[in-house]
């Protein structure tokens, strides 16, 4: 992964963007007025969440990802907006070592070790008659063949070797086994399999990669009830969450996750059709989990166990939530008429109790429509913890007093909106038995400075997202993109073959708006710029000119085996009818955009008009165009 990359995974352009663009959901996206030109009747600006990317279907017509936004809006370089967006990431601006380079490789072999230890564990499931019993406790519980499939649930025989000779025999050595944390070490010399006789549920990143399993018995007699893979480099229960790369479409579509406490918890759920629904893998949730969903949602549902542990986590939860969630700053009054800066907290995170002696997954199979009550009736924060903190104590003590408005008023200043946060104290006050000016400006005092500190850059880090296998459009634009590059690093000369193929069909010749992401604009241009000068080849051009921060991303394109021995013909019909394909991609996506802006027009009752209009025609011609010339055979010169 290139720097350039990895500062892209951790910043969430929504959260960029918002600083200085008031952006509202339409459909899966989000809507504003285009910043770069006066436009306050018709938005026409567009972020894509999912490819981390903008667009201006109005007069700009426009579009990039995090770096080109900044570059626009800033007058930045490329140089400038990197260093900038690599300190606001958290990412040091280094090459990557030989010794880095071989730890990737390293990873990637883990990941592809623990991906086909999904497949083993689901084999022993689904085929071993050893795995039956464990199938039919999944189907006892109401988990269909389908669900097994998308979770990658699983069965580890109770055999102390058999996975580890399974593996052994597969080509992988007794380090890849105890690094990727499938075979544990003895005391004395030799190593066993980790997971025996064991319900098996596959752990992934955000991204859907591979990083470990949890395990559940299903021998009442063994211990512990759920055991995880061990902390390895690709396992740190704290900066995960299960679940989340099957639910951050459905969380950020639906502006809401819920919480839970258990595997079951989230399945059974997730195949009723409740798709927002994570755990934190029965560990307390931290920072690194609360503000890995900040990036699709502020509005967050907190469902535990309605027992003592349950009510201590949620309140460590909570306690969570409000550390590791954005707080807006606003001006006040005190009391003494002294301007003060508060903190308000930009989320709404409410709890719902579970009925005693039920679990989520019981719930549902029980009845769906009650599950979606439950959750829909969450209560805010304030309510929950005042509630819970007075249950069965003496409120005419005034230790205990103290103890709950401690506790409660930081919330409520949490609270944005002033006439709530009045309705809060008074609330407080009278379950108290005090006089609500003993309350008023107490929030400050009792906010720790824990709540509000902000953590060292190097701790800031959230979990790399990675693209799923499954290509959407906006991957294969992305991917597209860097083919077209791939082939015109081959010979730069060929650029000139592109452009004569294109004014053929009446199309336009290559231009670094024909990619969307920085990295790539910037090579394309590099590309052209190599042709116009006449001092030195091409190709030396190039390798004096590439950016040192864009060099591993060179390397990668250039060192591609599925280029070597292939007629250079071929490579150049392959160039011409990528880029017909990339355009004809960001057309269709151009007209659906157009198509939905139309539509939010109409249903806004706007008359006259139609700002969209032109576009959505030359779309429509220019995809008339790829169309045709896409379904000829291409000539070349």
């Amino acid at each position: 992964m290139t720097t350039v990359d990895e500062i892209k995974n951790r910043i969430d352009i929504l959260d960029l963007v918002s600083d200085s663009v008031k952006l509202r959901r339409s459909g899966k996206n989000y809507l504003g007025f285009c910043p770069f030109h006066d436009n306050k009747r018709t938005p026409a600006f567009v972020v894509f969440p999912d490819s981390g990317t903008w667009r201006c279907f109005g007069q700009c017509n426009e579009g990039g990802d995090i770096f080109k936004y900044v570059m626009k809006k800033e007058g930045w370089d490329f140089a400038e907006t990197l260093r900038y967006l690599a300190e606001k990431a958290g990412v040091e601006l280094q090459p990557q070592t030989e010794e880095q380079k071989e730890q990737d490789e390293q990873y990637d072999r883990y990941r592809q070790l623990l991906e086909e230890a999904v497949t083993f564990y689901q084999h022993q499931l689904l085929q071993a008659p050893e795995g039956k019993y464990a199938l039919n406790y999944l189907l006892q519980r109401g988990v269909t063949r389908e669900t097994i499939e998308t979770f990658g649930l699983g069965f580890a025989p109770a055999s102390w070797d058999l996975t580890h000779q399974y593996f052994l025999g597969k080509g992988y050595s007794e380090l890849d086994l105890i690094e990727s944390g499938l075979v544990t070490q003895r005391e004395g010399g030799g190593v066993y399999d980790r997971f025996r006789n064991r319900l098996m549920f596959a752990i992934r990143e955000m991204g859907g990669r591979m990083s470990g399993f949890g395990a559940r018995i299903l021998d009442p007699d063994d211990v512990p009830k759920y055991l995880n893979s061990p902390q390895t480099p690709l396992f740190d229960k704290g900066r995960l969450l299960y679940g989340l790369n099957l639910a951050r479409k459905a969380i950020r579509a639906e502006d809401q996750v819920v919480i839970v406490e258990g595997y079951m918890d989230v399945i059974v759920p997730y195949q009723a059709g409740f798709l927002n629904t994570v755990s934190p893998m029965g560990t307390a949730l931290t920072e690194d989990q609360m503000r890995l969903l900040k990036r699709f949602t502020r509005r967050i549902v907190l469902a535990l166990d309605a027992d003592a542990a349950g009510e201590k986590a949620t309140l460590r939860g909570l306690e969570i939530a409000r550390q590791a969630l954005d707080h807006s700053e606003e001006i006040s009054f005190n009391p003494r008429g002294l301007l003060r800066y508060e903190a308000r907290l930009e989320a709404d995170v409410r709890v719902t109790t579970i009925p005693a002696g039920m679990d989520p997954d019981e719930i549902v199979l029980r009845d769906p429509e009650e599950w979606r009550k439950i959750v829909e009736s969450a209560k805010p924060i304030v309510l929950h913890v005042m509630e819970t903190l007075a249950s069965q104590k003496d409120l005419d003590d005034p230790k205990v007093k103290r103890e709950i408005s401690t506790r409660v008023l930081p919330l409520i200043e949490d609270i944005p909106n002033a006439v709530e946060r009045d309705a809060y104290r008074q609330r407080l006050a009278r379950l108290l038995k005090v006089d609500e000016r003993a309350l008023v400006g107490d929030g400050s005092s009792t906010r720790t400075s824990s709540t509000v500190r902000r953590r060292p850059k190097e701790q800031q880090a959230v979990e790399v997202e990675t693209r799923p296998v499954a290509k959407t459009s906006e991957q294969l634009s992305r991917s597209l993109e860097k083919h077209c590059l791939r082939l015109l690093l081959q010979d730069p000369e060929w650029l000139h073959v592109l452009d004569r193929a294109l004014q053929k069909n009446g199309l336009n010749r290559m231009d670094v708006t024909d990619f969307e992401y920085v990295d790539f604009q910037i090579l394309a241009r590099l590309i052209m710029q190599s042709l116009e000068q006449d001092r030195q080849e091409p190709q030396s051009y190039l390798n004096e000119h590439i950016p040192e921060e864009l060099t591993p991303l060179v390397d990668d394109l250039q060192n591609d085996p599925r280029l070597e021995n292939k007629n250079a013909q071929k490579l150049q019909e392959d160039l011409i009818r990528t880029l017909m394909k990339l355009r004809l991609l960001r057309v269709n996506d151009g007209i659906q955009q157009m198509r939905f802006l139309m539509e939010e027009m109409q249903e806004a009752g706007e008359t006259g008009i139609n700002p969209y209009q032109d576009n959505m025609l030359h779309y429509t011609l220019m995809r008339a165009r790829l169309d045709l010339a896409l379904g000829r055979v291409i000539q070349l010169d």
